[in-house]
């Protein structure tokens, strides 16, 4: 099993591979940093669900349960 660090590094190389100024690398810094700054899976879902603007969260929580569903 994946723990927050490795998922967040996953996020990040998505994020560094995503066009600059498009909801996917926002949606993906924000998944890195909050997988990278949490104590868990649990708390870091928590706190993306309070991501805004709404299309970035959307795109954050889904791209979470995909990087967390591989852990």
């Amino acid at each position: 099993m994946r723990d927050n660090l490795d998922l967040a590094a996953s996020a990040q190389k998505l994020a560094d591979a995503a066009p600059t100024g498009s909801i996917d690398r926002a949606a993906a810094s924000s998944v890195a940093i909050t997988l990278a700054t949490t104590r868990d899976i649990d708390q870091a879902r928590e706190t993306l669900g309070g991501l805004s603007p709404e299309e970035v969260r959307e795109a954050a929580l889904e791209l979470f349960d995909r990087l967390s569903a591989d852990s």
